[in-house]
């Protein structure tokens, strides 16, 4: 497995955890405190959030089918990004998973 499989999976995991935190703020702004902008900001986060969860769920099934993940680990990442906040935990737990395995990978530099 590349390490840019990783990389791509935990750009996307970051994108989709903002955008969903951001999105709770704005639904407990819109129907908590009755804020008057949180309704547009609401739906132009939703819609953005929902597209780039697609390309979220796509980046983190091919690292699970790279990584050859069990399927509840692959579902439980791909929830994550459901879940405020969830995507910054299960990220860097999966990082520091991945990252000792693409080390032990990576061919050893050639001394001249």
């Amino acid at each position: 497995m590349k390490k840019s499989v990783l990389t791509r999976y935990r750009v996307m995991a970051y994108v989709t955890g903002v955008l969903l935190v951001a999105l709770t703020l704005g639904m407990i702004g819109k129907y908590v405190l009755d804020l008057g902008g949180a309704a547009d900001f609401t739906q132009v986060v939703s819609i953005a959030h929902g597209w780039l969860y697609v390309v979220y769920l796509i980046f983190a099934f091919d690292l699970g089918s790279k990584a050859k993940w069990p399927v509840k680990k692959q579902l439980w990442v791909l929830l994550a990004g459901t879940i405020p906040t969830a995507a910054f935990f299960v990220e860097r737990r999966i990082s520091h998973e991945l990252e000792g395995k693409l080390a032990e990978e990576a061919p050893a530099p050639v001394k001249a």
